[in-house]
C-alpha cells in the first residue's frame, strides 16, 4: 500500500506543498490522455481516506469514484488533458507530459503556494520550474501520487461515459476507448469518430 515514506524522504517540513502527478489513457484506441496533480496535506488527511487510496488499477470503478469525491473533498486538484488530435500531432510521449504540465497549472491557480515538490508516476519527468522526481510505480508506493492516479482515471473514465452518450455503438462507458474486441467489432461496422486516435495502430491500419 503506498504511504507518505517518499514524501517524508525529502526531508522537507510537514507543511511543504508536495504534489503527486500520475496519468491514464496511454494506452486507448480513442479519447485524451489525462492527468492529475494532486495535493494531499499531510496534515489534514483521516486515517479512514489514506488507507483506501491506492494504485487505481487495483480499485473497482464504483469504488474508485467513491474516493475520488473524498479526494477532492480535501486535497487541491489540477486536471490536465491532452487530446486525441494531439496525440496524432505530438506522439503519446509528448501529449502525456503536457497534459501532466496542464495539470500542474491547473492546480497552481487554485493556491498561492508554488510547489515545494512534484513526484511524477513513470520514468520521464516533463518540464517543470520546480524540483521533481519520477517514481517508477510510484502509484504504488507515494499516497501523493496514487492519490492522483484515483482521481484521473475517475474523471477519463466519467469523460469516456459522458462521450458514450454521443457515439453510442463503441461502448466507451465499459472500455474507455481501450481497444477491446467490442470496441474493434464497432469501428470496422461504423468508421472511426473524431476521437479515434489516427497514428495508433488499429486505426492507422483501418484507414
Amino acid at each position: 500500500m503506498p504511504d507518505f515514506s517518499l514524501e517524508e524522504s525529502l526531508g522537507l517540513s510537514t507543511s511543504a506543498v508536495i504534489i503527486g502527478v500520475d496519468e491514464v489513457g496511454r494506452g486507448p484506441l480513442a479519447g485524451p490522455v489525462t492527468a492529475a496533480a494532486v495535493f494531499v496535506d499531510r496534515q489534514k488527511i483521516t486515517l479512514d481516506l489514506s488507507t483506501k487510496i491506492d494504485d487505481s488499477k487495483k480499485i473497482s470503478q464504483k469504488k474508485r469514484a467513491a474516493i475520488s469525491k473524498q479526494i477532492e473533498g480535501m486535497a487541491i486538484i489540477g486536471i490536465g488533458w491532452a487530446s486525441s488530435g494531439e496525440i496524432d500531432q505530438l506522439n503519446i510521449l509528448e501529449a502525456t507530459m503536457i497534459a501532466m504540465q496542464r495539470a500542474v497549472l491547473s492546480l497552481r491557480k487554485q493556491t498561492i503556494f508554488d510547489p515545494d515538490y512534484i513526484l511524477i508516476d513513470g520514468n520521464k519527468v516533463p518540464s517543470f520550474d520546480f524540483p521533481s522526481k519520477a517514481i517508477v510505480r510510484g502509484d504504488e508506493k507515494s499516497l501523493s501520487i496514487a492519490a492522483a492516479s484515483i482521481v484521473a482515471k475517475s474523471k477519463r473514465d466519467a469523460f469516456m461515459t459522458s462521450l458514450s452518450k454521443l457515439y453510442p455503438c463503441y461502448g466507451w462507458e465499459k472500455n474507455a476507448g481501450y481497444g477491446t474486441r467490442e470496441h474493434l467489432v464497432a469501428i470496422e461496422r461504423n468508421g472511426i469518430t473524431a476521437h479515434h486516435r489516427r497514428s495508433f495502430k488499429p486505426i492507422a491500419n483501418y484507414l
